[in-house]
């Protein structure tokens, strides 16, 4: 067994089984084994791309977005400019070359990033090395100061809780625990979760999924923004509310048994912006919008043909299949949504629409 089950399994021993939450800790982020404070996941020798290492477009385009939310804000200075989970660096790298142009931008803005990993804080420094970026383990260390946020594909990584409908308004965890030298999955014996009320109406056996963590980090992201002023700009993969078992695991690009490999799998599960939306009150929400959508709003196409005359052969192809991958439905144009949070009274953010979610 890897020193990681090794360390599950006897946990599991002495306290009992896991909840969904606490596995996804534990695996994702032990300082000597945890997934992501051990390796760089991302690109075609890791086990996942984002949209950032697909093509250069995505963060020039959110870069242009965040550049005239602040402008329509009265272009605020000095101000934050931070990133949740900045992957290598690409999307900021990308957004600060879009936004070059901008009278003022660049003067005003402070680079910050918040990040877990030792060894993506080092491709991040490189990559930034330009603009002298700031590192934060948690959001609450950020200055004080008009928040410009973006999270690209962070709040999926947040540990959940799966709790199973049994009948009438009780509940049961869905828990993990050890057969031997093998996870399995269990419940806790079912009892009423006043927290799940509002789903009283789901047959015996169906899923919700809560994250706690996304709740709180949106409630101080809102509290920012709406007493400081900027913008949040979130895109992650998921739906308005709760979808059933989304919880999943991937490595080499290929989803796996979430309990067969802990430590050496990525592990997320779709967001529910719902919540999200209304943690952050008083900051108001965006309408949810799916990104391929987004982007054609904010002109992927134009800009994808305008790259396109200086491209031939096979960096064509593959420039063609970028823009594809990003918008089409099929691809992630649909699954993956965008959420805006902008202060009460603010100018809509451009490309959204009015909310809530």
């Amino acid at each position: 067994m890897s020193a990681m089950k090794d360390r599950l399994i006897a946990r599991i021993a002495r306290l009992g089984p896991l909840s969904v939450a606490d596995y996804m800790t534990e695996c994702l982020l032990h300082p000597t084994d945890g997934y992501y404070t051990t390796r760089d996941p991302l690109g075609q020798a890791g086990d996942f791309i984002t949209a950032p290492e697909i093509s250069q477009m995505f963060g020039e385009l959110l870069g242009a977005w965040l550049a005239q939310v602040w402008m329509d804000q009265g272009a605020p200075a000095p101000f934050t400019l931070a990133e949740l989970g900045p992957g290598r660096g690409t999307l900021m790298a990308d957004a600060l070359r879009a936004t070059r142009g901008v009278p003022g931008f660049h003067a005003a803005m402070h680079v910050h990033l918040v990040e877990a990993s030792p060894k993506l804080r080092a491709v991040q420094a490189a990559t930034l090395a330009d603009y002298a970026p700031s590192f934060h383990d948690n959001l609450s260390d950020l200055p004080d100061a008009p928040l410009f946020l973006i999270a690209n594909e962070f709040f999926d990584a947040l540990p959940i809780r799966q709790f199973q409908k049994y009948a009438g308004d009780d509940w049961s965890e869905r828990m993990i625990g050890a057969d031997g030298d093998r996870l399995i999955w269990g419940l806790s014996p079912p009892a009423p979760l006043a927290e799940l009320a509002a789903h009283h109406a789901m047959q015996t056996g169906q899923i919700v999924e809560t994250c706690a963590p996304a709740t709180a980090l949106a409630g101080e992201i809102g509290r920012r923004i709406a007493t400081q002023g900027g913008a949040a700009l979130i895109i992650d993969y998921g739906e308005r509310d709760s979808r059933g078992d989304t919880f999943q695991a991937l490595a080499a690009h290929t989803y796996v048994d979430p309990l067969a490999t802990p430590g050496q799998a990525d592990l997320t599960a779709h967001v529910a912006f719902g919540p999200i939306a209304k943690a952050a009150l008083p900051a108001r929400a965006s309408a949810l919008c799916p990104q391929g959508v987004f982007l054609e709003r904010l002109g992927i196409t134009p800009r994808a043909e305008k790259l396109a005359r200086s491209l031939g052969g096979a960096a064509l192809q593959s420039h063609i299949a970028a823009h594809k991958r990003l918008t089409h439905p099929d691809e992630m144009g649909h699954l993956f949504k965008v959420l805006a949070l902008t202060p009460e009274g603010s100018p809509l953010p451009p490309a959204l629409d009015p909310g809530p979610p």
